[in-house]
């Protein structure tokens, strides 16, 4: 972060002093008092279960020297000699506020990703490939959301150029809040699908709230959407202000992979015309989905002057976030470590990815899906449906899971079906059946924490 003066950071989350400190200028700021450095604005924010006022001490010892504080609750200035304390009408929106103020420092441009699946995936393939010829700023992990996108935008400095972040949601107005923060040029909706039903209703409210990306969009500005996806396409010949660009495997699209090659495991090899001609790219991912997200991200590398061999180059040199199709060799067994979270349509696309590989036996482990609402038993039952013919033993997860086998058996699934409550579960299981040559896929919600199951496998080898 480059320094600001508190009081352009006042202004921005109109704020009022009541105190100030001994620094005037802030370095960085943080949510977390563990995480706090020299002259660092310390941001307390107030959950169901936790109230950050209440770490001040600890943000005070690591060097804050400015604070945010929620207006009514009681000051302990004794406390807090030296620091400035601003106060604020709520501590989460002042913290918007200031990344707002704070992004809108540079002229650069912003690509905003959202979507039901893909959008870590997706993200991070167009920071690879504009990462060859740009600095780009990404978010990192799961600091995607009304708390973590502010975040991210605070590491912004004098040597970045482009902007890539993924925005995640909940409910319908989260992503019009982060997008009026950023305020992208570019906006990308990977696909519609059924994460979040429990809160919006409907795919067609999933689909309002994630088109709410391109709520800041002008006429020089682009929204790339998933045209082969049954209800993005919907929207092909709908106006707006702003440039659209359809992406999919088909021709009706405006960028399409010709001569697309599976290699299995290797990922695909395909040729897109550019200009006229054709010209070959490879990604080494496997999955039908990495072939989308590629064609986003060659789109947008080109889009922003890059040559083609630098796009070819930051395809081929991708690499995946943490417990996205992962692979690990274990002895003569390979895992695919796919836990970083889980929807009906991410299982299936897994669970594809696993019987295209080649290997002896086919295992998936596969965990509850969460935040389904009523359609979580349809959901599940959904995934056990897809995997019947797709892998040689199912492990579930959880008493969701449980309809996943459940469907499974119903559909006549006569491999080797075991259900349980829990990952030692499931750990004892896998110890008992794994043999060489095996794949063995893990996937389930974030609550799951399904990596607990990696962990254990890679210890034993």
């Amino acid at each position: 972060m480059i320094k600001q003066p508190i009081d352009k950071i006042v202004e921005a989350c109109r704020g009022n002093i009541l105190q100030r400190g001994l620094e005037e200028d802030i370095a960085g700021i943080s949510t977390d008092s563990r995480t706090i450095e020299s002259n660092y604005l310390f941001v307390p924010l107030v959950g169901e279960n936790f109230d950050g006022h209440d770490f001040i001490a600890s943000a005070k010892k690591k060097g804050a020297s400015a604070i945010l504080w929620e207006k009514d609750k009681e000051i302990p200035l004794d406390a807090l000699e030296n620091i400035c304390v601003i106060e604020v009408e709520d501590t989460l929106k002042a913290l918007q506020d200031i990344s707002k103020y704070y992004r809108e420092l540079f002229s650069m441009p912003f690509v905003a990703i959202t979507g039901s699946t893909g959008k870590t995936s997706t993200k991070d393939m167009i920071s690879s490939v504009l990462s060859y010829k740009y600095d780009v700023l990404k978010n990192i992990g799961n600091f995607n959301n009304h708390i973590g996108l502010p975040l991210t935008l605070f590491n912004l400095d004098e040597h970045h150029e482009i902007g890539v972040l993924e925005m995640g949601m909940s409910g319908a107005g989260e992503i019009f809040t982060l997008t009026e923060i950023v305020k992208p040029s570019i906006g990308v909706i990977t696909n519609i699908g059924v994460s979040h039903i429990e809160n919006l209703g409907s795919r067609e409210n999933i689909m309002k709230a994630k088109m709410e990306v391109a709520s800041f969009l002008g006429e020089h500005d682009y929204l790339l959407l998933n045209g082969d996806n049954d209800l993005l396409s919907t929207l092909k010949n709908e106006r707006s202000v702003y440039h659209k660009i359809f992406f999919g495997l088909t021709e009706e699209n405006d960028i399409f992979p010709k001569n697309l090659v599976d290699l299995g495991e290797k990922g695909f090899t395909f040729s897109i015309e550019v200009k006229g001609e054709d010209h070959f790219f490879m990604i080494k991912q496997p999955g039908i989905h990495n072939v989308y997200n590629a064609l986003a991200a060659i789109w947008i590398g080109l889009y922003n002057n890059m040559e083609i061999d630098a796009v070819k180059a930051g395809l081929e040199n991708y690499v995946p976030s943490k417990m996205r199709m992962e692979v690990h060799s274990i002895n003569d067994v390979k895992v695919i470590n796919d836990a970083y979270n889980a929807s009906p349509d991410s299982m299936k696309a897994a669970l594809k990815v696993l019987r295209d590989m080649k290997g002896k036996r086919k295992i998936a482990v596969l965990g509850n899906m969460f935040e389904l609402g009523d359609f979580s038993e349809e959901g599940h039952r959904m995934v056990g449906a897809y995997a019947v013919n797709k892998v040689d033993i199912l492990i579930t997860v959880g008493n969701m899971a449980q309809w996943i086998a459940d469907e499974a058996i119903a559909l006549g699934m006569k491999r080797q079906i075991y259900t349980t409550t829990s990952n030692k579960e499931a750990i004892e299981i896998l110890e008992n059946i794994m043999n060489e040559k095996d794949i063995i896929l893990i996937k389930g919600s974030r609550g799951m924490i399904m990596e607990e199951i990696v962990h254990h496998l890679l210890e034993r080898s």
